[in-house]
């Protein structure tokens, strides 16, 4: 099984301009808690994430007015990212060593083609490699 066959394709994305007011607004839209950063809307390669806890971590808690930051003083970057044609076990390997929920996926040329998160890897792996992904991430550092 490889990455490109359990992933949500085509995520939403955001850039660094874009405002964190925008991007929350995005998050709620499409239920979700991690928007990939990418160049430009017609360039779709990974800068960065932004995530729900980034937003409150970094802006809320800062007291900094969301609707004036921007997604680029709260961005997570580098961006963890796999490749769409990577095994199951290499995206899980990562993702526990890197204690990771959510992680973009691209394809052959760097660019943004969906994401996997643990949900979808619940939805679609063996009982046996969810339960120890949930259990490594969880893990206490």
């Amino acid at each position: 099984m490889t990455v490109g066959t359990l992933m949500t394709a085509d995520p939403v994305c955001c850039t660094p301009e874009t405002t964190i007011k925008d991007v929350a607004l995005l998050m709620a839209q499409h239920d979700c808690g991690e928007i990939p950063v990418v160049r430009a809307r017609d360039d779709r390669r990974i800068l960065g994430v932004i995530t729900d806890r980034d937003i409150v971590c970094r802006v809320v808690a800062a007291g900094e007015s969301p609707a004036d930051a921007i997604v680029e003083d709260a961005m997570s970057s580098p961006a963890v990212t796999v490749r769409s044609d990577s095994s199951l076990q290499d995206c899980l390997n990562l993702m526990e060593s890197r204690q990771i929920r959510r992680m973009p996926v691209v394809d052959a040329d760097e660019r943004c083609c969906g994401i996997v998160s643990q949900a979808d890897i619940a939805a679609n792996a063996p009982s046996a490699e969810t339960a120890e992904l949930v259990r490594e991430v969880s893990r206490q550092s």
